[in-house]
């Protein structure tokens, strides 16, 4: 079968070798410049940070299976134990930046950045149309959409499918984040994270404390409330007030370079109970399509890995 996947994030990169190594034609469209989505990696004045997901724990068999694949391919090293106290859940990180993670898991794939997906329709024959921005478009015998579920919602409108209520309803979280290359170390205690500790920010890590920089450099997550009190705020303000907040923890370091990173779909508040949602012939599916992120089942990169492993699964043969 042809497969067309949209989302380059985790979900759609895991999705996409399963159904590659399964014997299917796979193409991945994805809007960004690079392949990754929040597995996002950032390099400033000679620093390198992580700027979307910080870490990633195991809490079931089947991850710690995929992780072990990981491992083998020497991308993954234990941060800590818990931030301030040790809780005995081991934080991993990927050595050199969670970027890393995508670029392997894409090698051998058909990725496309940037290509921009706009619409899902049925196909003329069978099957369905997958339309770009650039006036081209793709024909594929089953459709995975791994996008923040609001996105999909948007090129699933001339699909003619019913989506249940409950999955329209799925909503996210917004960060702000702060990226700061110090000429010196920062105040962040070992081991380099600072969790749920801070009125403005819900995450500080320090990258070089991590092990992800050779230079000195800080990554600042504004918190949900706040950061969704400034979503429309001037950006340069929105800079100075995350500088200010800040620096506590940057201490006397000058800052080299700073930016600022907006993420309008950060963190599910809501799940959907399944780790994918494959839609039927009810719902009025005339071939396979299948939703899948981590707004599906469980959380973070944990539930997103499982969610591509779920939607490759759901799609036959």
């Amino acid at each position: 079968m042809r497969v067309a996947i949209v989302g380059a994030g985790l979900s759609g990169l895991v999705a996409a070798g399963v159904c590659a190594a399964s014997g299917h034609e796979v193409v991945v469209f994805d809007k960004g410049r690079g392949p990754g989505g929040r597995l996002a990696t950032r390099r400033i004045a000679g620093a390198t940070l992580d700027h979307g997901a910080q870490f990633f724990t195991v809490r079931s068999e089947l991850f710690a299976n995929v992780v072990d694949t990981w491992r083998s391919a020497d991308l993954v090293s234990e941060w800590c134990r818990g931030f301030g106290q040790e809780d005995g859940f081991p934080r991993y990180v990927i050595n050199g930046g969670m970027n890393r993670l995508a670029k392997h898991l894409a090698t051998g794939l058909d990725v496309r950045c940037p290509s921009l997906v706009f619409a899902i329709r049925p196909a003329q024959k069978q099957g369905w149309e997958v339309a770009l921005d650039d006036a081209t478009s793709s024909v594929a015998d089953a459709v995975i959409v791994t996008t923040p579920v609001p996105q999909a919602y948007s090129l699933l409108v001339t699909s003619g499918l019913s989506l249940p209520d409950d999955l329209l309803k799925i909503d996210y979280e917004r960060t702000f984040g702060l990226l700061a290359v110090l000429d010196g170390a920062s105040k962040v205690p070992a081991p380099g994270g600072v969790q749920r500790q801070d009125p403005t920010f819900s995450f500080i890590g320090d990258n070089l404390m991590k092990g992800i920089s050779d230079r000195s450099a800080v990554t600042f997550h504004a918190n949900a409330a706040w950061s969704a009190a400034h979503w429309d705020a001037d950006p340069a303000e929105i800079h100075r007030e995350l500088l200010e907040a800040a620096a506590p923890w940057i201490g006397p370091a000058p800052v080299v370079e700073s930016q600022i990173k907006r993420w309008r779909f950060a963190t599910p508040i809501t799940l959907w109970p399944e780790p994918c949602w494959l839609a039927s012939p009810e719902s009025g599916a005339t071939a396979p399509l299948v939703l899948a992120g981590d707004a599906f089942g469980s959380a973070r990169m944990e539930g997103a890995t499982l969610s591509g492993l779920a939607a490759a699964r759901a799609i036959p043969g």
